[in-house]
């Protein structure tokens, strides 16, 4: 596990690769909401999309907000509330 990403509006956690499990085999990205206090946690096919995608944007060296905003795209898929223990 690597925090990768952290804003005022967003976290992101890498997991790592895991030949053993199928999902995981691209490893996994946790997203963090904290304004909406939701995440979703994507792995397979869509975490490898997701790996792509940020390779694309970081090659401009974008500002925060353009990477707050990249990550807002996935808003629509978090219905994860996120709990604290």
């Amino acid at each position: 596990m690597n925090l990768i990403y952290n804003s005022e509006l967003y976290s992101v956690v890498e997991f790592g690769a895991d030949a053993g499990l199928e999902t995981m085999r691209f490893g996994g990205y946790e997203i963090l909401d904290k304004p909406g206090k939701r995440e979703i946690f994507i792995a397979g096919p869509m975490a490898e999309s997701f790996r792509q995608h940020v390779r694309e944007l970081i090659v401009g060296e974008p500002s925060v907000e353009e990477i707050d905003e990249f990550l807002d795209s996935y808003g629509p898929m978090m219905a994860q509330s996120v709990v604290l223990h």
